[in-house]
């Protein structure tokens, strides 16, 4: 029986979901311990990974091993990427960035952290236009 080729490219969907997220490829060999070169290898379609080092990519960039297979998106799934549709690439890389620091922190700590945000966006106003500079009449 001639074997079937598979219907999702793997690395494609990697890379996809890692640049979506703003994680290089070292970001991923230092939070999964898999080497670069690898993943390099697995993203250009050379080397497919195993469902286990597939589990652990997932991980690393915070979603779930499901994400990386059409046909399984939930209502969640939908809402989700409804909502990341509506944020530029530098709210999601912000958003990324508070996410892995904030991983480490207690309950508690990220209940600081968010009323310290609350607090700066109620007393920063936002940056104001400055007028267009007028030409003097002549």
């Amino acid at each position: 029986m001639p074997k079937e080729k598979p219907r999702v490219n793997i690395g494609e969907v990697i890379r996809t979901y890692r640049s979506q997220r703003g994680l290089s490829q070292g970001d991923i060999e230092r939070r999964t311990g898999l080497l670069r070169c690898y993943l390099s290898r697995v993203e250009n379609g050379h080397t497919v990974p195993s469902l286990e080092t597939l589990a652990k990519i997932a991980e690393a960039m915070d979603i779930s091993l499901a994400d990386f297979f059409p046909g399984t998106e939930t209502t969640r799934d939908r809402e989700t990427q409804k909502m990341l549709g509506e944020l530029s690439q530098d709210e999601i890389r912000f958003l990324v960035e508070i996410k892995r620091y904030t991983t480490t922190l207690s309950d508690g700590d990220k209940r600081l952290v968010l009323a310290m945000i609350r607090k700066m966006a109620t007393l920063t106003p936002p940056p104001a236009r400055k007028p267009a500079a007028r030409r003097p009449s002549l």
